[in-house]
């Protein structure tokens, strides 16, 4: 019999007690009441032990003794014992027992086993809801949301909320705001009440489909609204790029009192605030979590302080949060260095950079691609080219696309035009529209004419993206050659190219 080697034994004296109590109670009902009582106060070792024991004696165990063992398999992820139980229940005859299969297509789900889980349910004779929404979420779990979204639409029974917050996470992975609003639909025909987990779930649809309309619709109408709801509806418009909303969103939150903001609450709010650039906002934020005290500025909270400030141009504000950080992780680094070079204060990023080897943590992608930066943007040619280069051969990272776009901009902030084009021409993968576009806005800094010439034959060759042509046509109408620009602007018309609008924010003291 094999059993998970990483659970907790049980000692001699412990097995002994179970041993006899197995043989002075030999009714399955009381033995079964001990075994789930072990199950649900997850100790382990002698739920394991007790169950080992009641299979010695034939009368001492029954169906209810099976779907105990298989809940002290899924708590403890002991996947080996799990796949034991199931061959007994089934050479036992006991597997035709619905609330048993419905145990091993959780057991299975948890296991990310989704064909097992599959094949389990398939052998349900009258599969009940709990079969169906096991099934459902297991599919959704594991990354099969047409296949989730495909065996709702054929349930045989009448499903629950739970059901509908299995199928409306699959609808928010795929994308599927039609399907969603037709689960809407019928959750309010079907039930007669609100369910604050099944509101959540839809608020998240809603947000992450983008449709915020709907979105505050259903975050309005909720009738309890907890930190969740409150969060999502945060985050979703912060991820819409609705930042000033976020933030009234977020006062109305600490106003009313309703529920207590938490930290993924704080770290959204933080967001909006750094994308805003507002300093004012920032210190507000921060005073309300120094007033706090279930919140630290560690971990996530932490480093969104960091990003915040920097973004914010309060490089000083961004150290005394780094400074107080008791855990630094790649990702606290990370920001700091990337505080750092989006301020201009290149020299000072590989000081930071060795701080953070002697501290032992091993830099990220993400990482490289702050220090590369803070080298294009420094003039620091020669380090830039010795840190990309220790992608590769020293930290065994694989170089990216943003990694290959610094290196572009390293070459080409410094004139090196020649050396960027060769870089550009040896890429290991095809150069998209910001690799160009970096070599093309350069170029015009630069006035390298020629450059431009070739590499905007190339852009249209390619398809490149409306952004980057746009860069080339400003380009030739800078330098006043209107034949060029006009060309490539055609080209665009005829492609239905155009250019993103942007936008910036300024802070006035009043």
């Amino acid at each position: 019999m094999r059993i998970n080697p990483l659970l907790p034994r049980c000692s001699s004296d412990q097995l002994a007690q179970i041993k006899a109590l197995v043989l002075t109670s030999s009714q399955p009902h009381a033995l079964n009441t001990l075994l789930a009582s072990f199950v649900n106060s997850h100790t382990t070792q002698h739920a394991f032990a007790l169950y080992n024991q009641m299979l010695h004696n034939p009368f001492t165990h029954n169906h209810f003794t099976f779907n105990n063992a298989i809940k002290a398999c899924c708590f403890t992820n002991s996947f080996n014992k799990g796949q034991e139980i199931h061959a007994r229940v089934t050479k036992s005859g006991h597997f035709s027992h619905t609330y048993i299969q419905n145990s091993f297509i959780h057991f299975y789900v948890i296991k990310n086993d989704i064909v097992y889980a599959y094949r389990v349910f398939q052998t349900i004779v009258s599969p009940n809801v709990i079969s169906w929404t096991s099934i459902i979420s297991g599919f959704s779990k594991c990354g099969l949301e047409d296949k989730a979204i495909r065996i709702f639409s054929v349930m045989s029974v009448n499903p629950n909320a739970n059901t509908l917050v299995s199928v409306l996470s699959a609808c928010c992975n795929v994308g599927g705001l039609k399907l969603g609003k037709s689960v809407h639909c019928y959750w309010l025909k079907l039930f007669d009440h609100h369910n604050v987990i099944l509101d959540n779930a839809l608020l998240h649809l809603y947000v992450t489909v983008g449709s915020l309309e709907y979105a505050r619709h259903v975050f309005d109408k909720m009738p309890e609204r907890n930190v969740v709801s409150w969060t999502a509806m945060v985050g979703g418009l912060v991820l819409r790029g609705f930042c000033e909303d976020a933030i009234d969103v977020f006062n109305k939150m600490v106003k009313e009192g309703e529920v207590k903001p938490n930290e993924g609450t704080v770290v959204n709010v933080v967001a909006a605030c750094a994308s805003l650039g507002s300093l004012r906002l920032c210190e507000s934020v921060h005073a309300y979590v120094q007033e706090r005290r279930d919140i630290f500025l560690e971990g996530n909270v932490g480093n969104a302080f960091i990003n915040m400030y920097a973004k914010c141009g309060s490089i000083r504000s961004a150290i005394l949060v780094f400074k107080t950080l008791r855990f630094k992780d790649v990702i606290c680094w990370t920001t700091m260095i990337n505080g750092f070079a989006m301020n201009g204060l290149g020299d000072r990023v590989l000081p930071l950079f060795g701080l953070m080897l002697v501290h032992g943590v091993a830099p990220d992608d993400v990482t490289f691609v702050s220090l590369l930066t803070a080298c294009s943007h420094g003039g620091l040619v020669d380090e830039g080219l010795m840190l990309f280069r220790a992608i590769v051969n020293t930290y065994g990272i694989t170089v990216n696309e943003k990694h290959c776009v610094c290196v572009v901009d390293l070459y080409a902030r410094a004139g090196r035009f020649k050396e960027a084009e060769e870089f550009v021409m040896g890429m290991d993968v095809e150069p998209d529209s910001p690799v160009w576009g970096v070599l093309v806005g350069a170029c015009r800094v630069h006035g390298n004419e020629a450059m431009i010439r070739r590499v905007s034959e190339t852009l249209v060759e390619k398809g490149a993206s409306g952004g980057t042509l746009a860069l080339v046509t400003n380009s030739y109408a800078s330098s006043s050659r209107w034949d060029e620009s006009m060309e490539i602007r055609n080209v665009m018309s005829c492609l239905g190219l155009k250019k993103m609008a942007g936008c910036s924010w300024i802070e006035l003291d009043v």
